[in-house]
């Protein structure tokens, strides 16, 4: 075992690891977190916020310096006396996966201390299925992935996997998808790579990287509505992610909103995602093609026999009319249930992200029209409503950070 994965391991992991020793690889995680958090700090600073010596301080950071996690940044200008060195995190000493499996592709990413990307890919020929086929294909793409790296596996911490279906990541497992193995997808996952996992559900992962990188950083309580091939939302409530007793809090596209006989993928009739989801938009466009409806995706259609959201949103883009009446009805059913929502939760926004955050103003324009419809006028008053300004490796990015914060203890 490396310093690295030796000081940063699970208290009880490493029996090596465990009096004097177990307490400074904390204080050695508690330095890495405060200066990920607050950036550059002096010796005073790291002391003051750990209640630790001096002495104590420095030797940590002698051990810190000597496996380059952290720089010594030169002396800072004080009014007077000695002058301080101010010390800082490196950007090269350690490195986070973060790999986001959706139903149609998977997003492949490196981190580093700082949450900067240094390596990024993208597997559009992808197909997740529950098969032990999938599962070998999702780690040899993994796999791949970071063998293709020009970085030192030493220092990669941990590889953060966001994956769509319910997901608890206290026990590591997907209950949607790969659950006819015994052992946890979790365990799985560590024992092929060798480095230490975390599952996390896609629309989690998503929110939490809206939240962190998206928002201004003074909101505290916000809902984040996957609208993808399904319909999901993230949920942060004081500033953290709210899971639920089983961590399945957020299977929103499940609620029994309509009164339908269409079966939804979870096996029951009238869920919202049965008539809001990308997969319902695309079966109501092949619907209205058979039906002889005109639409610039006709071509399309006849060669591939079959229809994707993302086309749909660009036919309505370029003035589709069937594509934009569809997207517009979706829009005013959405935001009827998102009245439902912030009614519960108060929250300060709502942020829209997945394929359909992408049509801009012919989803948002109806689906404010009926939030502010069917909503309560003052917490209606009190919520921003906007599209994500990320881009579509959210997902990935966020299973990274994730990870990151809890090897880190943050």
């Amino acid at each position: 075992m490396s310093t690295l994965q030796e000081f940063f391991n699970q208290p009880g992991k490493n029996g090596k690891a465990k009096g004097i020793v177990q307490k400074n690889n904390i204080l050695k995680r508690n330095i890495i977190a405060h200066m990920a958090i607050e950036g550059e700090c002096t010796l005073a600073d790291l002391a003051r916020e750990l209640h630790v010596s001096i002495p104590t301080v420095t030797k940590l950071v002698d051990e810190l310096l000597a496996d380059k996690i952290i720089a010594d940044r030169g002396k800072i200008e004080t009014s007077g006396g000695r002058r301080p060195n101010v010390f800082g995190l490196t950007h090269s000493s350690i490195y986070f996966a973060g790999i986001e499996i959706s139903r149609d592709q998977m997003v492949l990413m490196l981190t580093d201390l700082h949450n900067n990307v240094i390596k990024l890919e993208h597997n559009a020929d992808f197909q997740l299925d529950d098969t032990d086929e999938c599962l070998e294909c999702i780690c040899q793409t993994i796999e791949k992935f970071l063998n293709s790296s020009d970085i030192d596996r030493t220092k990669l911490l941990g590889i953060g996997i966001c994956i769509a279906g319910r997901v608890n990541p206290k026990t590591g497992r997907s209950y949607k998808y790969f659950t006819s193995q015994e052992e946890s997808l979790c365990d799985i996952m560590e024992k092929r790579f060798g480095h230490r996992v975390l599952i996390e559900n896609d629309t989690r992962a998503r929110c939490y990287a809206e939240y962190t990188k998206g928002c201004t950083g003074e909101e505290k309580n916000i809902i984040y509505l996957n609208l993808a091939r399904g319909v999901a939302i993230g949920i942060i409530i004081d500033g953290k992610l709210y899971y639920g007793k089983s961590g399945f809090a957020g299977e929103f596209g499940h609620t029994p909103f309509f009164n339908n006989e269409i079966i939804c993928d979870c096996g029951k009739k009238g869920c919202l995602e049965t008539e809001v989801s990308g997969i319902a938009i695309e079966n109501k466009m092949v619907t209205q093609i058979q039906n002889g409806r005109t639409t610039i995706l006709m071509d399309k259609y006849q060669k591939q026999h079959k229809i994707h959201i993302n086309d749909i949103v660009q036919a309505a883009k370029n003035d589709d009319t069937l594509s934009i009446e569809l997207i517009e009805e979706v829009g005013e059913k959405i935001g009827k249930s998102i009245a439902f929502l912030i009614n519960i939760f108060n929250p300060e926004q709502v942020i829209i992200g997945g394929n359909l955050a992408a049509a801009g103003d012919y989803l948002m324009l109806p689906l404010k029209s009926a939030v502010n419809k069917y909503s309560l006028r003052l917490v209606y008053n009190d919520t921003l409503f906007r599209t994500t300004n990320l881009d579509e490796n959210i997902g990935a990015l966020g299973a990274a950070m994730l990870i990151r914060n809890k090897i880190i203890s943050l």
